[in-house]
């Protein structure tokens, strides 16, 4: 009886290992890379949340760079500020978003 129990559990598991990733929730889909120019590394990344609220600590990103990344002191787990009106100052103009980066990085877009 253990034994089959056991086997089934095991079935479940593979089951889910291979339906989860197909059916995860990546937010509104967009798809892009990210370059880190302190590790001269390209990432993938998809956005999971737009237009959080101004609170805690952002990332700049401009133009798909960023100073850090997955590792570096100073990467906020893809916690993103992008600059809408270029005054290098954060405020309620501009866009706040969740975009995790997705490792390994690699040397080429």
């Amino acid at each position: 009886m253990k034994r089959r129990f056991l086997l089934l559990l095991v079935i479940v598991v593979l089951v889910l290992i291979a339906v989860i990733p197909v059916s995860a929730n990546r937010g509104d889909g967009k798809l892009g890379v990210v370059y880190v120019s302190s590790q001269e590394l390209y990432y993938d990344t998809f956005v999971s949340a737009q237009s959080l609220p101004m609170h805690g600590r952002f990332q700049k990103l401009e133009n798909g760079v960023t100073e850090f990344g997955p590792g570096d002191q100073g990467y906020v787990g893809g916690r993103w500020w992008i600059d809408n009106n270029n005054d290098d100052i954060m405020d309620k103009d501009d866009t706040f978003l969740l975009c995790p980066l997705l490792g390994p990085g690699r040397i080429a877009p």
